[in-house]
């Protein structure tokens, strides 16, 4: 049996903006979108064959809110330098500034970015071990 697919999917109210984060700023593939699917709207980045995407919608009459807390996090593992630096620059470019993480550890390898709900997301230069 293969490894178990994933979709992480949450609502928001900044359906654009969220989706610019995402697809500019953190470079990933807009993978589907979709409008007044039994009610709601929303959109799928992830990369073509990886066993991942993230999925964000909203639907009229929800206020989906903002991140529950500074320590919400996607964690990005880049080990190649140069392919982290390059993360970090397009993030930049988007007009996004790395910001203080709210636990330290993830600013020893690593910066984090807040997307436009207060979730945040740490590119880091490590491996996963």
């Amino acid at each position: 049996m293969g490894a178990p697919k994933l979709r992480v999917a949450r609502p928001t109210d900044k359906l654009e903006e969220v989706a610019r984060f995402y697809h500019e700023g953190l470079g990933l593939a807009e993978l589907g979108r979709f409008e007044d699917h039994d009610g709601f709207d929303g959109v799928m980045f992830g990369e073509k064959h990886a066993p991942y995407h993230f999925e964000f919608t909203r639907t009229p009459g929800h206020v989906a809110g903002a991140a529950p807390s500074l320590d919400s996090l996607l964690v990005f593992y880049l080990p190649d330098a140069r392919e982290w630096k390059d993360a970090v620059l397009r993030m930049k470019r988007s007009g996004y500034e790395p910001v203080a993480s709210f636990n330290p550890y993830w600013d020893r390898h690593g910066l984090t970015f807040e997307d436009p709900d207060g979730y945040r997301v740490v590119l880091q230069n490590a491996d996963w071990t």
